[in-house]
């Protein structure tokens, strides 16, 4: 793993949260995506160095509603670029990690991305992301 990615952070309203978000970082959103795959749509902030992604579900069966009904908003993720995410699955599974997919699935910020169960990560849900190119 090179870097944290980014931090993703599960929110109700991605507009109200925005704002909020605005004002705290001091500039706006830099980018907002829908991944229809993953029923979310998502904003993201650049703060430095660092990315903070804010997730709004589009569906009420989408991970980030039932994240949203289980726990409220909040940290939801964090994210590890990779150099060779297949190799990065391949290690972490061999290593004990429990991957929630086989196979990397398209993600937002022209991403290739894979998650590892929080089960198996001290609670963390722990996703990978690799720069497609």
């Amino acid at each position: 793993m090179k870097k944290i990615e980014h931090i993703g952070i599960a929110v109700k309203d991605l507009e109200t949260s925005n704002n909020l978000f605005a004002k705290l970082f001091g500039e706006a959103h830099y980018k907002v995506e829908s991944v229809e795959s993953e029923g979310v749509n998502t904003s993201f902030f650049q703060v430095g160095p660092n990315k903070i992604e804010l997730l709004e579900a589009t569906n009420p069966d989408s991970p980030i509603a039932k994240f949203l009904e289980k726990r409220g908003e909040g940290i939801h993720h964090i994210a590890y670029d990779v150099e060779d995410i297949r190799a990065e699955m391949k290690r972490l599974e061999s290593e004990g990690f429990t991957l929630l997919n086989t196979e990397p699935k398209k993600g937002a910020d022209n991403k290739l991305v894979c998650f590892l169960h929080p089960k198996t990560t001290n609670g963390v849900l722990v996703e990978l992301c690799q720069e497609i190119a």
